[in-house]
């Protein structure tokens, strides 16, 4: 044979005798490394299964403005009943101290249902009765609810009715109750405290 064919012949087994060694070596190291589980820190539990994460709005106490903010609840209550679940949340004071309520808190919940795409909501007479006047006060109470509603799929707008009454309005008649109210972005801050 030629030299030069017989020198690659050589160079070709010598790289082919490296390559295996380094295989096998490679081999017998994962071998010989323990295989170590890795443990979560903390068990999730069946409770923080079953949670998960709404958005409600509030209003900032200084700006006025509408603001969104998490809260954890459990999935379960939303199944039953997620109309009347997230207004009483409302209801009741945020978590965040720069925020506030829009509705009155003795208000009470009469009824909510889904009709079509629209939540029919139901209030108790405190929701107008004891809700202060004025135009800004008066449409993030209306915007906080229809805002945190229209989060869920199936919702676009929402139906507000006092004591089962239609064509009601707040006490100083500046916004009416008698058509659905939809979502309104204007009144949103988007950057959250």
């Amino acid at each position: 044979m030629n030299k030069k064919v017989w020198i690659i012949l050589v160079s070709v087994l010598v790289l082919a005798i490296i390559g295996i060694e380094v295989y096998l070596y490679i081999i017998n190291r994962e071998e010989e490394m323990p295989i170590t589980e890795i443990q979560p820190q903390e068990e999730i539990s069946d409770e923080q299964m079953r949670q998960t994460i709404v958005t409600l709005y509030y209003q900032n106490k200084e700006t006025k403005e509408l603001i969104p903010e998490g809260r954890i609840v459990d999935a379960k209550t939303l199944y039953t009943d997620p109309y009347a679940t997230l207004v009483n949340l409302l209801i009741s004071e945020p978590k965040n101290e720069n925020l506030k309520s829009t509705i009155p808190t003795d208000t009470k919940i009469l009824k909510a249902e889904l009709k079509g795409d629209i939540v029919y909501i139901d209030f108790s007479d405190e929701f107008i009765e004891n809700h202060q006047n004025g135009l800004d006060d008066e449409n993030a109470t209306i915007y906080s609810i229809v805002n945190t509603l229209t989060e869920l799929n199936e919702v676009s707008g929402v139906k507000i009715l006092i004591n089962g009454k239609e064509n009601k309005s707040f006490k100083d008649d500046v916004i009416s109750f008698k058509d659905p109210f939809v979502r309104n972005e204007s009144l949103i801050k988007t950057n959250i405290l």
